[in-house]
C-alpha cells in the first residue's frame, strides 16, 4: 500500500523534473510523511530522530522557488486529472451529480516574523479584522465533496506595479488551462464559484474569454440592481423579496429573479436563506441563464474549499513551518504533498471508512516512525 503512493510521488518526480535531486526530493516525502505521524515541521521531526536539524534545512534549501512551484503545479493537477478523466467523459448529468466545481477563495495565515516572505496586512475572515500574516489564494477542483488542490499561490503587496488578486486568478487560471490541456481535458466545461471579493464586470469578461461557461459569485450588499422598475441595494432586496419554500432540487427558501445594474448590465439573481435570519444572495455572472436548481447545486459545492483550508491550518499545521524567503512555498508544497499523500491513502481498503483525523489517530497508535522510515526509505540522513 504505502510502496505503492510512495512509487506515485517519485514516478512523476523523476518523469516531469530534470533536476533528478533524489536525496532532496526524498527529503521533502519524508517531511511530508511526518505530517502524518503529528510533525509538522523539520525542528520538530529532527528532535524525534534525534538528528541535527541542519540537515533538513540544508537539503531544502537546495530548491530553488522555480522547481518548488512547478512542481506544486504539477503534482496537484497530476492527482486531480486521475479523478477528472473518468468524470469528463460522462454526461453533463453525470458530472453534476458527481459535484465537479473548480472553487476559489483565499485564506490569511496569522503571521507576525518580518523575515517571512508576502507577510503584510490583510483582512482575515476568520477574525473580522485586519491582521498581519500572507494571503494564500487558492483554486480547488471538487467532486463528491473533496477538495483536490489545483493552484496555490500568495498574494504579494510590493513591486513595481500594482496587482489585483482578479490579475493573479487569471494568470492562475491561464496556467491550469494549459496543464490540463497537457493531460487533454479542458477545464472550462467545470463551473466557477468564488466569493464577493472578486466581482467585478473586468472579471467577468476577461472569464467569458478563458472559455469558461458557468460562473457563480457571491454578492456584496452594497451593489444596486433594478427590479420591476424599483431601484435599491442588495441589502434592502434581500429584506423586502418574497422567498419561496424549498422545492425539487433546491432545499431553502428562494427566488430566482432577474435584475438590471448599472455595473453588470442585465443578469439573474438567486435570493436564498440559509438560516431564520440570515438571507444571501448569488450573481450568475454565466454566460448562458441558469434555474435555481443549476445555480443552487454548484454553488453547495464552494463549502468544500473552506474544509480544504480547516484541514491545512488545523490537521497539518500551515503556519506552523516558518521557512524564510523563498522558503515559504517550500514549506507549502510539503504540506500539499502531506495533503495529497492522505487522500491517496483513504482509497485504500484499510482507511476507506477513515476521515483523515481518524486516520492520522490510527497512524501513531499502530505504527512507530522511526521503523516506517527506515523500511520505506533509503535514509539519507541517520536516523540512529
Amino acid at each position: 500500500m504505502w510502496q505503492q503512493e510512495f512509487l506515485w510521488f517519485f514516478t512523476i518526480f523523476h518523469h516531469e523534473f530534470r533536476k533528478n535531486n533524489a536525496i532532496a526530493f526524498e527529503v521533502l516525502m519524508v517531511l511530508a510523511v511526518a505530517h502524518l505521524f503529528g510533525f509538522y515541521n523539520p525542528k520538530q521531526l529532527a528532535d524525534f530522530l534525534e538528528v541535527p536539524h541542519q540537515q533538513f534545512y540544508t537539503e531544502l534549501k537546495d530548491w530553488s522557488v522555480y522547481h518548488v512551484k512547478k512542481m506544486l503545479l504539477r503534482f496537484m493537477v497530476k492527482q486531480a486529472a486521475e479523478k477528472l478523466k473518468p468524470v469528463m467523459s460522462k454526461s453533463a448529468a453525470t458530472r453534476s451529480r458527481a459535484g465537479t466545481t473548480l472553487s476559489i477563495d483565499n485564506s490569511v495565515i496569522d503571521r507576525c516574523g518580518k523575515l517571512l516572505r508576502c507577510t503584510w496586512s490583510w483582512y482575515s475572515g476568520r477574525y473580522h479584522q485586519v491582521i498581519r500574516g500572507q494571503d494564500l489564494l487558492g483554486i480547488v477542483f471538487t467532486i463528491h465533496h473533496i477538495a483536490f488542490p489545483l493552484h496555490l499561490l500568495f498574494c504579494p503587496k510590493q513591486g513595481r506595479y500594482h496587482t489585483t488578486k482578479a490579475d493573479l486568478l487569471i494568470f492562475m487560471l491561464t496556467q491550469l488551462k494549459t496543464a490540463f490541456r497537457r493531460e487533454g481535458l479542458d477545464i472550462t466545461q467545470l463551473p466557477l464559484t468564488m466569493d464577493s471579493a472578486y466581482v467585478s464586470q473586468e472579471l467577468r469578461e476577461r472569464l467569458h474569454q478563458l472559455g469558461f461557461i458557468d460562473i457563480i459569485i457571491a454578492g456584496k450588499g452594497n451593489y444596486v440592481f433594478t427590479i420591476d422598475a424599483q431601484k435599491w441595494n442588495a441589502s434592502t432586496w434581500k429584506k423586502v423579496l418574497m422567498l419561496e419554500e424549498p422545492t425539487w432540487g433546491i432545499d431553502v427558501p428562494s427566488c430566482r429573479i432577474w435584475a438590471s445594474s448599472p455595473t453588470f448590465g442585465s443578469l439573474l439573481l438567486f435570493f436564498f436563506r440559509k438560516s431564520t435570519t440570515r438571507s444571501y444572495y448569488l450573481l450568475n455572472f454565466s454566460q448562458r441563464a441558469l434555474r435555481g436548481a443549476e445555480i443552487w447545486h454548484i454553488w453547495k459545492q464552494h463549502h468544500v474549499i473552506e474544509c480544504f483550508w480547516k484541514i491545512m491550518k488545523s490537521l497539518f499545521q500551515l503556519r506552523s513551518m516558518h521557512l524564510q524567503g523563498d522558503g515559504l512555498y517550500t514549506a507549502l508544497l510539503i504540506k500539499v504533498f502531506a495533503y495529497l499523500l492522505a487522500l491517496r491513502l483513504q482509497i485504500q481498503g484499510v482507511f476507506s471508512k477513515l476521515t483523515i483525523t481518524e486516520m492520522m489517530r490510527k497512524l501513531r497508535r499502530e505504527e512507530d516512525l522511526r521503523d516506517f522510515l527506515v523500511t520505506h526509505f533509503h535514509a539519507p540522513f541517520s536516523i540512529g
